[in-house]
C-alpha cells in the first residue's frame, strides 16, 4: 500500500490513503456504525469526545489521557492580533497616503510570522516580545481609525478561521494516522526476536524437536487450551500465567495455532522453554488438511476480531461507544481441526491469567455451546438495524472472546460451522468486507447458545479503558487487554502493564540480543 503524500490547494500535505475512510472496512445501518481497521473494527462521549472517537477511534482515548497543558497564553494573544492584522492589511494598502502604515503593518506581520516559525509555547518566544505585541496593538488601533468595509474584514477573518480549523483537523488526522501506524506495526524488537528464533530453528534443528507426545494432543481426558497467535511473546505470557496458577500442570495441553511466517519461531521458542509439566503443541494453520477446500472461511490465521460499537441511546441525541471482541474465522474451524476432542478452552493472546482455571472445566454448559462472559452494555436489540430480520431475542446480550469454554461435541451436532458459513455468505452479499460481515455472523451463530460465565472469570477493556476499576482488576481470574493499546506495545496503558510483564520469561538470550523490553 502506497503511503506517499501529495500537496493540496492550500499547501498542506495530503494524508496517505491508509487513513482515508474509503480504505477502511465500514458499515452504517441506521444508528449503528461498523468500521474495521487493522486491530479494531467499529460498530459506532461530552460531544467533542464522541465526534472525535467516531472519526478516529481509540486514538482519542489515548490523546485525552496524554494531553499536556500548554503554557501558550501569550502565543494565543499574538496569533489573535496577527489574524486581525492580516484582515486589515489589504484594505490599508489600498488607502491613499497610508503607505507608511501599510509598510509598518506588513513588517510587523512578517516579524510575527518569523516568531511563530520557531515558537509554539510562551517559553519559545524571544525576549521583549510584549513590546512587539504592544506595537502590533497600536498599529491595529491606527488602522481602525479609517472607514473600513466591515463585510470584507468579516469575510477575511472567517476565511482565516476556516483555514486554521482545517489545519488543526489535518494535524489531528496526521496524529491519528501515526497512532494507528504505531499500534498496527509489530515493534522492531519483537520482529527481531521472531527472525532470530526462526534462524536458530533451522541452525539448531534436531530430531528432538519433532518428537511430539501425540497421544496427549488427542487425549480428551486432559485439559486442552487453544490459543491463536502470531506473537511469540504474548503466547508465552498466556501459557506461563496459566501454568503458574495451575496445581496440576501435567494435565494441561496448549494448542498454539499460528501462521507459516511465525511457525518455526514458535516451535523453537516452546522447544527451548518449559512451562512446568504442561505440553505445548504448535500448529501451522496453513498446513491443516480439512479434506476439502473451504471457499467461505479462508484457511489463513484469523485472530479474534475487535469491534468498536457506537449506537444512539434511545430518547437521547447522545451516542454510546463500547468495545467488543469476537471469534475470528479460524475459530470456526476448531471442531474440524480437533476432531478427537470434546471440549476446549479458547484463550486470546492478549490476556493474562491470575487464578487457577481448573474450576472452569467443571462448569456445566447446560446444553449450550459457548461458555463466555456476557457483555450486556451492548444488547442485540440495539443492533437491530445491523443484524437484519433474523430471529433473535432482543434482550440478549452480546458476549466476549478472550476466555471461552466450548463444547465441540455440541458444536458438531448443531453444525455451527456451516451455520456461520451461510450467515457469512449472506453478509458478504451485503458488505464488501469479510471482516465486518463476521460481526453479525458471530452473534447470530451463537444466538441462544451462549452459557453466561460469572463476570469474575474475565475482565475486559485493559487495551483501551484507562478507568477500569482497580478492585476488579485485582479480583478477575483473567485480564483481557482488548483494544489497540496492547501491553507489549509502547502505547500500552502503563498502569496495567506490570501484571502482563510479570509473566515474561526474561532470562532468554534472544530477548536480550533483540532488546525486547515491553
Amino acid at each position: 500500500m502506497s503511503t506517499e503524500g501529495s500537496v493540496n490547494i492550500s499547501g498542506h500535505p495530503v494524508l496517505p490513503k491508509l487513513l482515508e475512510k474509503s480504505q477502511l472496512d465500514t458499515k452504517n445501518e441506521g444508528n449503528v456504525i461498523i468500521e474495521a481497521t487493522q486491530h479494531m473494527q467499529s460498530v459506532s462521549v461530552d460531544d467533542t469526545k464522541m465526534s472525535c472517537e467516531l472519526e478516529f477511534g481509540s486514538y482519542c482515548l489515548w490523546c485525552h489521557e496524554h494531553k499536556e497543558e500548554m503554557k501558550d497564553s501569550m502565543v494565543k494573544q499574538m496569533k489573535d492580533r496577527l489574524f486581525v492584522a492580516r484582515a486589515f492589511l489589504p484594505i490599508i494598502t489600498k488607502l491613499p497616503g497610508q503607505q507608511k502604515l501599510a509598510r509598518e503593518m506588513k513588517q510587523t506581520i512578517q516579524e510575527f510570522e518569523k516568531i511563530f516559525s520557531d515558537a509554539t509555547t510562551d517559553a519559545d518566544l524571544p525576549p521583549h516580545v510584549d513590546k512587539k505585541l504592544q506595537n502590533m496593538e497600536e498599529i491595529i488601533e491606527r488602522a481602525k481609525e479609517f472607514p473600513l468595509d466591515c463585510n470584507y474584514v468579516y469575510r477575511k477573518l472567517k476565511q482565516i478561521l476556516n483555514l486554521t480549523e482545517d489545519e488543526a483537523h489535518f494535524h489531528m488526522k496526521q496524529s491519528a494516522f501515526l497512532y494507528q501506524l504505531a499500534v498496527q506495526t509489530m515493534p522492531k524488537s519483537l520482529h527481531c526476536l521472531s527472525m532470530r528464533l526462526t534462524v536458530e530453528y533451522f541452525r539448531s534443528h534436531s530430531l528432538d524437536m519433532e518428537l511430539l507426545p501425540i497421544e496427549k494432543f488427542v487425549n480428551p481426558e486432559l485439559h486442552h487450551y487453544v490459543l491463536l497467535s502470531n506473537n511469540v511473546l504474548s503466547s508465552s505470557v498466556v501459557i506461563n500465567s496459566t501454568v503458574m496458577h495451575s496445581s496440576e500442570s501435567q494435565n494441561l495441553v496448549f494448542h498454539v495455532i499460528t501462521d507459516g511466517q511465525n511457525y518455526y519461531a514458535m516451535k523453537f521458542w516452546f522447544f527451548m522453554n518449559s512451562y512446568k509439566e504442561a505440553t505445548i503443541h504448535v500448529l501451522n494453520i496453513e498446513d491443516v488438511n480439512l479434506g476439502y477446500h473451504d471457499k467461505v472461511i479462508p484457511l489463513h490465521l484469523s485472530l479474534s476480531e475487535e469491534y468498536r460499537v457506537s449506537f444512539r441511546i434511545p430518547s437521547s441525541s447522545q451516542m454510546n461507544t463500547e468495545y467488543i471482541s469476537l471469534f475470528g474465522h479460524t475459530h470456526f474451524l476448531l471442531p474440524e481441526i480437533f476432531q478427537k476432542l470434546n471440549k476446549v478452552v479458547i484463550l486470546d493472546d492478549d490476556i493474562v491469567v491470575q487464578r487457577d482455571l481448573s474450576p472452569l472445566w467443571n462448569v456445566q454448559l447446560e446444553g449450550k455451546v459457548n461458555g463466555a462472559v456476557q457483555f450486556c452494555d451492548v444488547r442485540l436489540s440495539q443492533l437491530k438495524g445491523y443484524l437484519g430480520e433474523n430471529s433473535y431475542s432482543q434482550s440478549s446480550c452480546s458476549w466476549m472472546s478472550g476466555l471461552n469454554i466450548v463444547d465441540l461435541v455440541k458444536w458438531r451436532e448443531l453444525n455451527l460451522t456451516d451455520t456461520y458459513r451461510r450467515l457469512l455468505q449472506v453478509q458478504n452479499k451485503r458488505d464488501a468486507s469479510l471482516r465486518v460481515g463476521s460481526f453479525p455472523a458471530n452473534l447470530l451463530t451463537f444466538q441462544d447458545l451462549v452459557h453466561p460465565l460469572d463476570n469474575s472469570w474475565a475482565l475486559s477493556g485493559l487495551g483501551h479503558n484507562y478507568g477500569v476499576d482497580a478492585h476488579a482488576v485485582e479480583e478477575a481470574a483473567v485480564l483481557h487487554y482488548n483494544g489497540n493499546m496492547k501491553p507489549w506495545l509502547e502505547l500500552g496503558i502503563r498502569k496495567y502493564k506490570a501484571r502482563w510483564k510479570k509473566y515474561l520469561k526474561r532470562a532468554d538470550q534472544f530477548m536480550g540480543e533483540c532488546n525486547v523490553n515491553p
